[in-house]
């Protein structure tokens, strides 16, 4: 029990003295999610608002397929990444293999199907809203999706919050792709998993309070946003 305080004092002192490993190790976790969770929105916001607008052949099975997607597990999106980026895969002459690149890939393939199902839901809702309306002023399928997706932003940022959730704690799939390399590839999860292994539980406690406080914020802002959403309807 005494080694377990001194643990966690030890801890807390690299967190409070801000520790030049545990900064490097946080801003490139951050770094590598907040990129993926750009490219993702960037297909995902879009592509949920076609899906509730537009009728066309094969969009139910596209819906399925997202939700489907939603519970693949990270492993085996990081053995696919792996696969392609491999030297004997189609993209193994870009030499992205472990990288932060492949890892932002993997991470992306993995929250993309996240944020399209969870903002599609709410896109739907709001387009059996504005729909009569919409159509009554004959705008065009751009405009509705523009319109859409301005008046659900805070919705869709929700969205994204809970894909960012999903790819800071992801471990399986970037340490496949990223090798866990020391001042490369080595991000939050990794680094816990690795300082463990090694017995280096205070430093590894203080990643753990990283990814808690990150956890907690993002919490935080996604329950004011839900919140301030409720209070915008009323």
């Amino acid at each position: 029990m005494h080694d377990i305080w001194e643990g966690i004092i030890q801890a807390l002192q690299l967190v409070y003295t801000l520790n030049p490993d545990l900064i490097e190790i946080s801003v490139r976790s951050l770094k590598v999610t907040l990129s993926a969770l750009a490219i993702s929105a960037i297909i995902a916001l879009p592509l949920a608002a076609v899906l509730a607008v537009k009728r066309f052949k094969f969009r139910r099975t596209i819906i399925a397929l997202l939700n489907a997607l939603m519970g693949l597990p990270p492993v085996v999106v990081g053995l696919l990444v792996y696969i392609l980026l491999s030297r004997s895969g189609p993209f193994g002459v870009l030499d992205l293999l472990y990288t932060t690149t492949a890892m932002v890939i993997a991470q992306t393939i993995i929250i993309t199907p996240l944020i399209t199902s969870i903002a599609h839901q709410s896109l739907r809702e709001l387009w059996s809203e504005y729909h009569d309306l919409l159509i009554s002023m004959n705008t065009s399928h751009s405009q509705r999706i523009k319109t859409l997706l301005w008046d659900a932003r805070r919705a869709l940022l929700t969205a994204s919050l809970a894909g960012f959730g999903r790819a800071i704690g992801e471990v399986g799939a970037i340490m496949i792709v990223g090798g866990n390399i020391d001042n490369a590839t080595r991000v939050l999860t990794t680094a816990i998993a690795l300082e463990t292994s090694k017995g280096d539980f205070a430093l590894a406690l203080a990643l753990g309070f990283v990814l808690i406080l990150i956890a907690v914020a993002l919490n935080l802002g996604t329950h004011w946003l839900s919140k301030t959403e409720s209070e915008g309807r009323w």
